[in-house]
C-alpha cells in the first residue's frame, strides 16, 4: 500500500527540561505500552502506531508530558531510545538518532544495528537520509529539520519521527514516515506530519508535482550559460515584456460584482502566527492543531469518552476487573490511568482524536491540567509490567483485564450518556494531589 501523508499540526515550541523524576517513569511506562502493543499485535503494529501524528500525541500525553507542545517529540522519543534499546535483543527493535547533534549520528548507530541484527545497513542509512532531504528540501514549508529519530526493528522494517522548526513563528512540525506503507520517497511518502499550517507551500512530493520534478531535472541536465541567460529574461524583464493591466478589459464587472465574487470565493487570509487563538484541535484527516495555552479546557476534550473512562473505573462491577482489583493498593484512581492506558494500546484510530483526554491518566509537568501524580503513575507502571510479565509465563489474568477494561468503556459509551464534568473532575484531581505525590516544574 502506498504511503501517504495524513496530514499537519500546529506544535507551539516550548523551553525547559524534563525533570528526572518523570523521565524515569516516561521511560518506564513508554517502554511497557510497546512492549504490550509488540504482545497483542507485532513490531510492525509499532511502527504504524508511532507513524500516526494523533496517537503520537496521546501517547505523550499519557506518559505525563505537556499535552500540546513541540517537546512531546523529543522527550517521547528520548525516553523510548533509553528503554528500548537496553532491550533490543528481547523486543527487537531500537531508536536511533534524536535531536541536534545526536541526529547526525544516526547513520553510524544504523551500521552498528544493522551489523548485529544482519541487516542492510546500507539501504536503512539511505532511507534515513532520503527522508531527513525530502522534509528539509523537497517540502518548502517553512521548517528546518532538528531532529530525526529512524526507529527499526530486527525485521527491518522501520519508521521515522522527525521535527521541523520555524523560528520566525515560534512553532514546529512533525513528520512521521513508516516502510511497511512506503512506495516511493518522492511521491507522497508520508504517513503523517504534524506542525503549523502555513498556508501555501511548494510541495514536490505530490503526485501532482511530477512536471515539477521532471523539470527540475531537466534544469540541472542543461548547460548553465543557457540557463543564466534565460534567467536574467526572467528576472530583468524588458519594458515590451510587460503588460500593464487594463481595466477596460473588464467593462461590465461592477464593484459590486467584485465584491460578490470575492464572498464566495474570498483571497486567502493572511496567515496568523498567533496559535493561541485557535481554542480546540482542529482535524482534517490525520492532521492536528495544537494550541500555544497551557491550560486543558473542556472543549479540548471528548467529555462523553472521558466520562467513559471515570464511569468504568469508579463504577463498574468489582467482578469486571477482579484480577486487577486484588493487586494489593489499587484503587479506583490507578484503574483510571489504566483504562487510558489501555486505550492507547487496543484503541483504533478514531480514539486519538483528542490527545488531551489522555493526560487524565498522569496529568502534565506544567500542571495542566493537573500536576503528575506519582503515586499513581508508579501503580500504573506497577501493574502493567507485573501483567506482561506473567502473560510470558502463561498467565494472562491481568492483560485480559486490561483488554476488558478498554471494552467496558466503549460498551458505556455505546449505551449510556456518560458525559464527564470537566470542571470537577480537574478539581477532584487537584484535591488529592499531595496524597497522590503531585509534582510540576
Amino acid at each position: 500500500m502506498r504511503a501517504r501523508r495524513t496530514g499537519c499540526a500546529d506544535l507551539p515550541l516550548h523551553r525547559g527540561t524534563v525533570p528526572i523524576w518523570l523521565a524515569e517513569r516516561m521511560k518506564k511506562l513508554g517502554t511497557l505500552i510497546v512492549e504490550s502493543i509488540i504482545q497483542n499485535y507485532g513490531k510492525r503494529e509499532v511502527l504504524v502506531r508511532l507513524s500516526d501524528p494523533m496517537w503520537f500525541q496521546s501517547f505523550g500525553a499519557v506518559l505525563g508530558m505537556d499535552w500540546h507542545s513541540s517537546g512531546i517529540t523529543t522527550s517521547v522519543m528520548y525516553a523510548l531510545k533509553r528503554g528500548l534499546n537496553e532491550r533490543g535483543r528481547e523486543l527487537g527493535i531500537c531508536v536511533c538518532g534524536g535531536r541536534g547533534k545526536y541526529s547526525r549520528n544516526t547513520p553510524n548507530e544504523l551500521l552498528f544495528l544493522s551489523d548485529a541484527a544482519g541487516l542492510d545497513g546500507t539501504s536503512l542509512v539511505r532511507a534515513s537520509k532520503l527522508c531527513a532531504k525530502v522534509d528539509n528540501n523537497a517540502v518548502q514549508d517553512g521548517f528546518q529539520l532538528y531532529q530525526h529519530n529512524f526507529i527499526v526493528t530486527d525485521e527491518g522494517d522501520w519508521a521515522v519521527v522527525q521535527q521541523g522548526m520555524n523560528a520566525a513563528s515560534r512553532t514546529a512540525r512533525r513528520y512521521h514516515w513508516c516502510s511497511p506503507k512506503l512506495r516511493s520517497f518522492v511521491e507522497e511518502p508520508h504517513t503523517g506530519v504534524v506542525g503549523e499550517t502555513q498556508g501555501e507551500i511548494l510541495n514536490l512530493t505530490d503526485p501532482a508535482a511530477e512536471p515539477t520534478r521532471s523539470a527540475i531535472v531537466e534544469i540541472a541536465n542543461e548547460n548553465p550559460e543557457r540557463i543564466l541567460h534565460e534567467l536574467s529574461h526572467i528576472t530583468s524583464p524588458s519594458a515590451a515584456m510587460v503588460v500593464p493591466r487594463e481595466p477596460e478589459l473588464f467593462p461590465d464587472l461592477t464593484e459590486s460584482a467584485v465584491k460578490a465574487a470575492e464572498t464566495v470565493c474570498p483571497s486567502p487570509a493572511p496567515h496568523s502566527n498567533d496559535v493561541a487563538k485557535t481554542a480546540r484541535i482542529l482535524h482534517s484527516s490525520r492532521s492536528i492543531t495544537m494550541s500555544a495555552r497551557h491550560d486543558v479546557r473542556a472543549e479540548d476534550i471528548d467529555l462523553k469518552r472521558l466520562g467513559a473512562v471515570l464511569a468504568a473505573a469508579y463504577e463498574s462491577p468489582p467482578e469486571n476487573f477482579e484480577s486487577l482489583l486484588l493487586t494489593p493498593g489499587l484503587g479506583p484512581r490507578t484503574l483510571q490511568s489504566l483504562a487510558l492506558v489501555s486505550e492507547i494500546v487496543y484503541g483504533t484510530p478514531s480514539r486519538f482524536t483528542d490527545p488531551a483526554r489522555f493526560s487524565f491518566a498522569h496529568g502534565g509537568k506544567d500542571g495542566h491540567p493537573f500536576p503528575v501524580p506519582c503515586r499513581i503513575y508508579d501503580e500504573t507502571i506497577r501493574v502493567l509490567g507485573d501483567g506482561i510479565e506473567k502473560s510470558k509465563l502463561g498467565d494472562t489474568d491481568k492483560t485480559e483485564c486490561l483488554r476488558r477494561l478498554y471494552a467496558t468503556q466503549l460498551q458505556i459509551e455505546r449505551f449510556c450518556s456518560p458525559e464527564a464534568d470537566f470542571d470537577k473532575a480537574v478539581a477532584y484531581e487537584k484535591a488529592h494531589s499531595k496524597s497522590w505525590d503531585g509534582r510540576q516544574v
